[in-house]
């Protein structure tokens, strides 16, 4: 088996009628997302596609996604998963930068759809609903999956561009039933399972480690389009949910919720962290408030969303990402590419099965980027004696003040400790004298008195002098990305009456 169309078609006599995807009052058996998928497939072959072409899709969390991800599949093809916010700019660029010639697009986001495929000169199919559902009844089903090489490309994720440029991330066949198999060890995931996807299905979090290792298991995957927490909490008491996959700004707001006491959430059996660290008071609280266990781990795009976990059946260390999983090595080496000495810190390296094959038409960024097998992610860690790895933070996130250097994420877990904070982010302010002053933007929950210098007093006591943040302003609510990820690059620095 090597397409990964295969694990949806290869056990359909046993689980033909067991529930694959609910979205509110919609349930999708696996036998009627498989005739879906095939006549995904005949719609796309339709207009032009074949194996190896390579298509657009622009879809929030609907039922459309994982049909016309299964098509593309089917066919041989590769996915373009792309944020259903970008604009028709943004899309021609994807479009362009990866060659597709055929974009499927949700219709409350037709002027992005039609306007970037005008642009890359791609055809676009609109998903209408009622009539969408009419063009797949109209289509020829095609039956047949295409073999596929487990080196075949199956998507190419695009980064963020917090760096320039998104750059294309080429994963494999071979990649993403490595990402499923494994996400479904690690957490023992069952048939008949419930993984909530509040995440995003575009990102490689909610791909992997929510749709795909749920199809993997036979577990059943309920939809959210956006990640609201009354939602969130009425869909696990509604489906008695099982699994939850999340980043820490979902489970701060489930956390703070007033409402998390009323709803029945005890069937919610395992809980994983990941996209940024999670604060140690936010996950020790959580736990507590809905008696399950939040596992954290640690991957990339580049690395199938996966490289480390904190295993169920291990010591979970607070504040660690665990320890490689699923045949991944890691290492940490310094700025002349050395390996460090065990406790130090130094960047992470990473080698095994996840690793993308490289960034799609980008040999040089390919070359920087990976080296004798090792792909160097740009985060900062450390690993302790029993192996556990430890991300201090992202390379450039470091902040330089003065000849020292300040991690962020360090800070961040100090001020997360004051029980008045909702989310923090310390960022580098430009600062004459020493290059880089440490900043922190704050928000506070409702009703709190606190003030940049009773938080800077707070902070002081806890670390050295020369890492509290001289600069600290608040913020109603701090910028995300897709996932719910704070984006440190979108945060307006203050000028000098705006914080102390």
């Amino acid at each position: 088996m090597t397409n990964f169309a295969q694990i949806i078609a290869s056990r359909l006599d046993e689980d033909a009628d067991r529930p694959a995807v609910k979205f509110d009052d919609i349930v999708l058996t696996y036998g009627a997302l498989d005739q879906a998928a095939q006549r995904a497939a005949g719609l796309l072959a339709a207009h032009g596609v074949k194996a190896g072409d390579r298509v657009g899709l622009q879809m929030p969390n609907l039922p459309y996604f994982p049909i016309l991800y299964l098509g593309i599949l089917r066919l041989g093809a590769v996915m373009v998963p792309m944020n259903p916010l970008l604009k028709d700019r943004e899309v021609a660029y994807h479009l362009t930068d990866s060659g597709a010639r055929v974009m499927v697009g949700w219709h409350g986001f037709k002027e992005a759809l039609v306007g970037g495929c005008e642009a890359a000169g791609a055809q676009a199919i609109e998903v209408v609903p009622g009539e969408f559902e009419g063009l797949l009844g109209a289509a020829k089903p095609i039956a047949e999956i295409a073999d596929r090489a487990p080196d075949d490309a199956l998507a190419i994720v695009y980064t963020s561009g917090t760096t320039g440029t998104p750059k294309g991330a080429l994963l494999t066949h071979a990649n993403i039933l490595s990402g499923a198999q494994t996400g479904q060890e690690l957490i023992d995931a069952k048939p008949g399972g419930v993984a909530l996807a509040a995440l995003p299905l575009f990102h490689i979090f909610g791909l992997n480690t929510v749709m795909n290792c749920t199809f993997y298991s036979r577990g059943m995957m309920t939809l959210i389009p956006r990640f609201e927490p009354d939602k969130v909490l009425e869909i696990m008491e509604r489906d008695h949910v099982t699994n939850f996959a999340g980043v820490p700004t979902m489970y701060m707001a489930l956390l703070h919720h007033p409402d998390r006491g009323t709803r029945d959430v005890s069937s919610l059996d395992i809980c994983v962290s990941g996209g940024a660290p999670i604060p140690v008071e936010v996950l020790r609280g959580f736990d507590e408030a809905f008696d399950t266990k939040i596992l954290e781990g640690f991957g990339l795009s580049e690395t199938t969303g996966m490289s480390t976990f904190n295993l169920p059946s291990r010591e979970r260390k607070p504040g660690s990402v665990g320890l490689p999983v699923g045949g991944t090595e890691v290492k940490l080496v310094d700025d002349d590419g050395n390996d460090v000495p065990q406790g130090e810190r130094g960047e992470i390296v990473i080698r095994g099965p996840f690793v993308m094959s490289g960034y799609w038409g980008r040999d040089d960024a390919t070359a920087d980027a990976i080296k004798d097998g090792w792909f160097y992610t740009g985060d900062i860690g450390s690993l302790d004696e029993d192996g556990y790895l430890y991300v201090v933070d992202r390379k450039k996130d470091m902040i330089l003040r003065g000849g020292y250097n300040v991690y962020p994420r360090e800070l961040e877990e100090v001020i997360y400790s004051h029980p008045d904070v909702l989310e923090a982010a310390v960022v580098a302010v430009p600062d004459e004298m020493l290059g880089e002053e440490v900043g922190a933007a704050i928000s506070l929950k409702p009703g709190s008195s606190e003030t940049a210098e009773s938080l800077q007093e707070y902070i002081k006591e806890r670390v050295a002098a020369y890492k509290y943040p001289r600069k600290i302003w608040f913020l109603d609510e701090l910028p995300k990305g897709p996932t719910g990820k704070i984006l440190k690059r979108e945060i307006a620095r203050p000028v000098a009456s705006d914080a102390i």
